[in-house]
């Protein structure tokens, strides 16, 4: 029988207000080695609450929190991680080479400089200054920061915020690597199709509380929503208008509608359109789970329509 993975980091009846707001309501999560959880939710759900709290920058107000199964105060468990956020201030007069060499000191096993630079495909900017890199190239750099100490445990937040195509399918493959070498990541990422196509589980975070956790097959299961797509002359802004229709848009010269109802609206559409033609049915994907679960408008989804 196998052995499940070791926890890296874990949140357990974790409680935390600020005032009279809660931000977190005895919560339960952990983070094993070898996977991407994947933590989803709107804004003011509770991530960041969340990840601070890994991350030894909060206290609970009620419950445990470990970091490879200590306090994430001590020193010896932050050598461990590896950490990019959303927002970073970093020295805008060093060149990314002291940048990356500085923080390497700060860990007992790093990867090399070529390494570092290599897995987070800044070779070129190494002789440059970070302050005079544009955005999509600093995020790359605290990327390169994040993954130099050989860290057990990446925490992600927004990491391709900013990026080009190839830069971020570069990071997806960086994520995977690390991952199948035994690493785990938390990721944070309001690019839901970046989620489904990274994550191994996902919790979405809403009003403080797990709404729901699982695999992304898992979460998917559990909402009645099928996406069809087909080649049709039906007019999306008239399709929104039938029962069972959540949303119909054209994606390039397909029509693509999410519903609720997919065998009637299916013989709608054959009997309406005789010239219909490539028609696709299937389950709809983590973005359609997410706006169910959470009640989120469109904007939140921001799916990124890239394929993995």
């Amino acid at each position: 029988m196998m052995q499940p993975a070791p926890l890296l980091a874990r949140l357990h009846a974790v409680r935390k207000r600020y005032g009279k707001v809660t931000a977190l309501a005895d919560i339960d999560l952990s983070v094993a080695a070898g996977q991407v959880l994947a933590l989803l939710g709107p804004n003011g759900a509770g991530k960041s609450t969340a990840i601070s709290l890994l991350l030894g920058l909060l206290h609970p107000d009620a419950g445990e929190v470990t970091l490879f199964g200590a306090s994430p105060q001590h020193t010896t468990t932050r050598q461990h991680i590896g950490v990019m956020l959303q927002h970073a201030t970093l020295p805008a007069t060093l060149k990314v080479r002291e940048l990356i060499d500085l923080t390497r000191s700060y860990y007992p096993t790093p990867h090399d400089l070529e390494t570092c630079a290599r897995i987070a495909g800044v070779a070129d900017l190494l002789d440059r200054r970070y302050g005079k890199l544009s955005g999509g190239q600093q995020r790359r750099v605290q990327f390169a920061l994040a993954i130099c100490g050989r860290p057990a445990l990446l925490f992600l937040d927004e990491p391709t915020t900013g990026l080009d195509i190839d830069a971020r399918r570069a990071i997806w493959a960086s994520i995977r690597a690390h991952v199948a070498d035994g690493g785990a990541v938390l990721l944070t990422t309001h690019y839901l199709e970046e989620a489904e196509a990274l994550a191994d589980r996902v919790a979405v975070l809403g009003g403080g509380s797990i709404l729901t956790e699982g695999s992304v097959a898992d979460i998917c299961a559990r909402i009645g929503q099928r996406r069809i797509r087909c080649l049709s002359a039906q007019v999306p802004e008239a399709l929104t208008r039938w029962p069972g229709v959540i949303e119909a848009r054209r994606d390039g010269p397909r029509i693509e509608i999410i519903t609720d109802a997919a065998e009637a609206v299916l013989r709608r559409l054959l009997a309406e359109d005789a010239d219909l033609s490539e028609l696709e049915v299937e389950r709809a994907g983590l973005t359609e789970a997410f706006l169910q679960l959470t009640g989120s408008g469109p904007a939140a989804a921001a799916p990124i329509r890239e394929a993995a």
